[in-house]
C-alpha cells in the first residue's frame, strides 16, 4: 500500500466521524483560528523559508505576492476560518419530500462528499481555506500543494492538526501530502478507492492535466481569461477606474481582467483615460492595430495574446464596433469565469447579463468581486468555471451532496 493509500484510508475513517460531528466542527474551527493567531511567528518563518527559495530560482513579482503570507493574509486567514464556523452548517438540510400515496416519507437531504483531494499551487492561504471549508461540509480533505510552498503549507498543516486534537476530533480529517513531485499528483488523480472528488487550484496547465487524466470525479476551477467591455454609453471615468482595480489590485489571481474591449465610438476619448489610470502601475499594453492609432505606447497584440491569462501587470486592449462584437470576442476566448460591462443603458447592460455565458457577469463593477467571502459565502475552496453540480465561488453548499432518506411503516413493492 503506498503512502498516499494509506492516508485515503486514515481519510476514510475521519470522514465517518465527522459526518456526525455536529458542534464539534464549529469548536475544532475555531480553535484552529486562535491557534493561527498564535502560532503566527512559526508560519511566517516557513513561509520565510519558501520565499528565499522562490527568489533564488527566479519566481515572478506576480507569483511572489500569492506566496506570500504577510501578518495581514494571516490575521485574513484566522477571520475567514472564524467566518466558516459562524456559518449555518450545510449538514443535513431537507431540500425537498413529503408523504407519498403509500404511505412513505421521503426526504432529500443534504450530507457530506466524503473525502476531498486538492492539488494547488504556490498560495498557502488556500491550505486553510480549502481545509476550513472541507471541515464545516463534514469532509476530511488530501492536500497536496506545490513544492514552492511546501514549509509554509506544511507549518499551517500542523497548525489544524493540532487543534483538531485539543477539540476532539481526528487530526486525519486535514492531512498535508508530503510527496511534491509530479507522481503524488499523478497517483492523487488515479485514488478512486479513497477520493470521492478531486479540486484542482491554480493555473490552466495544471488545471488541464487534471481534467483530462483524473480517474477521480473532478470539479474543474477556474482559469481567468477575463474581460471588461467598455460600451459607448459608459461613464468613462467609472471604466478607468473599474478596469485599474480589476487588474493592478491583485493580477496574480484568477478574477483579475486579462483583456479590455472598448466599443470604437468613445476609444479615442476612453483609452488615453484607461492609458494614464494603468501607468503609474507599469502595466504593459497589447493592443490591436485600432488601439495602437490612438496609443502608439502598447505594443502590437498577437492572436495568443487574447488567449492568455497573464497573472502580470499586461493587458490586452481591442477596440470593436459594437457590443455583439464584443460578447462574440468573449464567447470566443473568455473562460467562463467573469465578464463585466460598464454602460450606461439598460438594454445593453440586461443583453450582456442574460447573454454572456459566465460563473460571474457584472454590469459597472469590478470583476475583482468574485470571491466567496465578498459574495457571502466565507471563504472560498475555489472558483468553478463548469455547469455541473458547483458554478462560481463554491462555498459550504458546494461540498455537500445529497441522499435521499426513506421512512416506512412495513411496506412493500
Amino acid at each position: 500500500m503506498t503512502a498516499l493509500e494509506q492516508m485515503g484510508q486514515k481519510a476514510r475513517a475521519a470522514a465517518r466521524v465527522l459526518a456526525s460531528a455536529g458542534e464539534k466542527k464549529d469548536r475544532a474551527l475555531y480553535r484552529i483560528a486562535e491557534a493561527f493567531r498564535k502560532e503566527s511567528d512559526a508560519i511566517r518563518k516557513a513561509n520565510e523559508q519558501d520565499l528565499a527559495a522562490a527568489k533564488q530560482n527566479g519566481m515572478s513579482q506576480s507569483l511572489l505576492d500569492r506566496l506570500t503570507l504577510t501578518p495581514q493574509r494571516l490575521e485574513s486567514m484566522a477571520q475567514g476560518v472564524e467566518e466558516v464556523a459562524a456559518q449555518p452548517d450545510p449538514v443535513g438540510l431537507v431540500l425537498e419530500g413529503g408523504r407519498r400515496p403509500n404511505g412513505l416519507m421521503i426526504e432529500k437531504v443534504t450530507v457530506p462528499l466524503g473525502v476531498i483531494g486538492m492539488i494547488y499551487e504556490a498560495r498557502p492561504n488556500v491550505t486553510g481555506d480549502a481545509a476550513a471549508l472541507c471541515l464545516k461540509a463534514g469532509n476530511a480533505v488530501i492536500l497536496r500543494g506545490g513544492k514552492e510552498a511546501f514549509h509554509s503549507n506544511q507549518a499551517i498543516a500542523n497548525v489544524m492538526r493540532g487543534a483538531l486534537q485539543e477539540a476532539g476530533l481526528p487530526e486525519d480529517c486535514v492531512q498535508l501530502v508530503q510527496d511534491v513531485s509530479r507522481q503524488s499528483a499523478v497517483e492523487m488523480m488515479e485514488l478512486t478507492g479513497c477520493l470521492d472528488v478531486l479540486i484542482p487550484r491554480g493555473g490552466a496547465g495544471l488545471i488541464q492535466s487534471v481534467v483530462k487524466n483524473a480517474r477521480v470525479p473532478v470539479i474543474e476551477t477556474g482559469v481567468g481569461n477575463c474581460h471588461v467591455y467598455v460600451d459607448k454609453s459608459a461613464n468613462l471615468e467609472m471604466a478607468a477606474s473599474i478596469i485599474e482595480n480589476a487588474k493592478t489590485s491583485r493580477p496574480s489571481v484568477c478574477n483579475a481582467i486579462e483583456t479590455i474591449l472598448v466599443h470604437q465610438a468613445v476609444a479615442e476619448k476612453a483609452l488615453p483615460l484607461i492609458a494614464e489610470k494603468l501607468a503609474p502601475h507599469y502595466v504593459e499594453l497589447r493592443g490591436c492595430e485600432r488601439t495602437r492609432q490612438i496609443l502608439p505606447q502598447a505594443v502590437p497584440a498577437t492572436e495568443e495574446d487574447w488567449k492568455t491569462e497573464y497573472l502580470d501587470y499586461i493587458l490586452a486592449v481591442k477596440v470593436v464596433d459594437s457590443l455583439e462584437e464584443a460578447m462574440a470576442h468573449i464567447a470566443t476566448y473568455g473562460s467562463g469565469h467573469s465578464e463585466a460591462i460598464v454602460t450606461d443603458n439598460y438594454e445593453a447592460a440586461e443583453t450582456f447579463l442574460n447573454t454572456v455565458d459566465a460563473a460571474a457577469v457584472y454590469v459597472n463593477a469590478s470583476t475583482r468581486f468574485t470571491d466567496g467571502g465578498q459574495f457571502g459565502l466565507g471563504a472560498e475552496i475555489g472558483i468553478s468555471t463548469q455547469k455541473l453540480h458547483a458554478r462560481g465561488p463554491m462555498g459550504l453548499r458546494q461540498l455537500t451532496t445529497t441522499k435521499f432518506l426513506v421512512r416506512g411503516s412495513g411496506q412493500i413493492r
